[in-house]
């Protein structure tokens, strides 16, 4: 199969593919970190889905204005949060939201007959539907917890294949990227929203094996 795995500069989820067989390629605007740029459109994704006839597209959209969170910041002033610098606030971070939820949309309803996108528990699920599922990692043998919505088109749910058992704390289940209070345990730093967005190998391993 012939395989485009849209805004991912890991490699995680290209490289799960390549490794079952199939003809998988990255793209995003940034270089590869998964050390195949052979297999790395480093290139607007809209571009990347005209090179080739695609069986199946993966999509990473930024998840920065379609989460829930710093709900806030979408209102006027006067914030009583302190506003980073560079952070966008009122009309302007409503107007990031309108377009990368309309960037969601071109993926989604994109040539490519097969699609699968995937962003966190957010707003698209009323501004465009309730995902298919919503997976998490300890559920495909990854040891951490994070929600994870998929909204399909013409591809199955994903099964789960195989639960990472958590530690208890309190009577609560904890997993390895958790703190004991729940927070998640990488500390602010530049890299911190790209650590967190790469796909765990479970998930990957999952997509490769019962999409491909």
């Amino acid at each position: 199969m012939k395989i485009l795995v849209g805004c991912e500069e890991s490699q995680s989820v290209c490289l799960a593919f390549r490794e079952a067989g199939h003809e998988a390629f990255s793209c995003d605007l940034k270089p590869c970190s998964g050390g195949h740029p052979e297999w790395h459109y480093q290139m607007d994704v809209f571009e990347a889905i005209k090179l080739q006839d695609w069986d199946l597209g993966i999509f990473f959209p930024d998840c920065t204005y379609l989460t829930c969170s710093a709900e806030w910041a979408y209102k006027d002033g006067p914030y009583h949060q302190k506003v980073k610098h560079g952070t966008l606030v009122g009309k302007e971070r409503i107007e990031a939201r309108k377009a990368a939820s309309e960037f969601f949309m071109a993926l989604y309803n994109c040539k490519i007959k097969k699609i699968a996108i995937e962003n966190p528990i957010g707003v698209m699920s009323s501004i465009f539907r309730k995902p298919n599922q919503v997976i998490q990692p300890y559920n495909f043998g990854d040891d951490a917890s994070k929600a994870t919505c998929l909204w399909l088109k013409n591809l199955p749910r994903l099964n789960g294949t195989g639960y990472a058992e958590p530690r208890i704390v309190n009577g609560v289940k904890r997993w390895s990227n958790q703190t004991d209070s729940g927070q998640n345990k990488l500390s602010p730093s530049d890299n911190r929203a790209k650590l967190r967005s790469k796909t765990y190998p479970g998930i990957a391993a999952a997509m490769a094996a019962q999409w491909g």
